[in-house]
């Protein structure tokens, strides 16, 4: 897949960029050996933003499947600006997941310490992990699942998708935390497929998506950056309007 830079962009200005990064596209490049780059789908998105921008650095990272807002700096500088505020916990993050199952969130937080296993897996314990902590409320509640309001308030790997997992509450399509991948035969009645047909998932990837950021782009200015969900899960919300209501 093709994607094009400028068409990410949410706002930028002679310090930042803010870009609603798409699914299936590495923050970074993917590395499989210490000397070995493997290619993302032909690119990354630090690839993408070097070419638009020299100097252009990731301050956070997004998994690939995980779609969303991503704030990338323009100069070492503004860089190490923003780094600090993710450091220090100075970030507001939003994310929005949709879980499997009825779920009533209301300000439950979920502060379990997270090890990081290597290969990009991680693990709770609560003897050698970091303290990780995230905030849940439901937004929208299915018949047989719930969209929720995910705020971490630190940032470790993976932390929304194991933290809503110690739940029983599984992001859809997160199949490395044990939930499934969303069909409309899931959803809708008497749905058949012609013959010889295989039904495809409505979204093929876990439904998790980076909603905000609120944050410092200078000394003097705070501000908030809103991306909109992508296609596959504005689908995926939509058909679950529909038929799951």
């Amino acid at each position: 897949m093709k994607y094009s830079f400028a068409d990410t962009i949410l706002f930028e200005d002679d310090n930042v960029i803010v870009v609603n990064k798409p699914p299936f596209l590495s923050s970074l490049d993917e590395r499989t050996g210490k000397d070995d780059i493997v290619k993302s789908q032909g690119t990354s998105l630090i690839r993408l933003a070097k070419e638009y921008a020299a100097d252009a650095q990731v301050c956070h990272r997004l998994d690939k499947e995980t779609s969303g807002a991503l704030i990338i700096a323009k100069n070492p500088e503004t860089y190490r600006f923003v780094s600090m505020q993710f450091e220090h916990r100075k970030v507001q993050k939003v994310y929005h997941a949709l879980i499997e199952g009825a779920h009533a969130f209301e300000n439950v937080i979920v502060d379990l310490p997270i090890l990081n296993l290597g290969n990009k897996n991680v693990s709770i314990s609560k003897q050698e992990g970091k303290p990780s902590e995230t905030l849940f409320n439901s937004l929208t509640f299915y018949k047989h699942y719930t969209l929720v309001d995910c705020r971490p308030k630190t940032g470790r790997m993976h932390q929304i998708r194991i933290h809503l997992a110690t739940q029983r509450a599984s992001i859809a399509g997160d199949e490395l935390y044990g939930g499934n991948l969303v069909f409309l035969s899931d959803i809708k009645r008497a749905y058949r497929l012609g013959k010889d047909q295989e039904e495809q998932p409505i979204m093929k990837r876990l439904a998790l998506h980076a909603v905000s950021l609120t944050l410092k782009i200078n000394k003097e200015t705070e501000m908030s950056f809103n991306a909109p969900y992508p296609k596959d899960f504005l689908t995926l919300i939509k058909l679950l309007d529909r038929y799951d209501t």
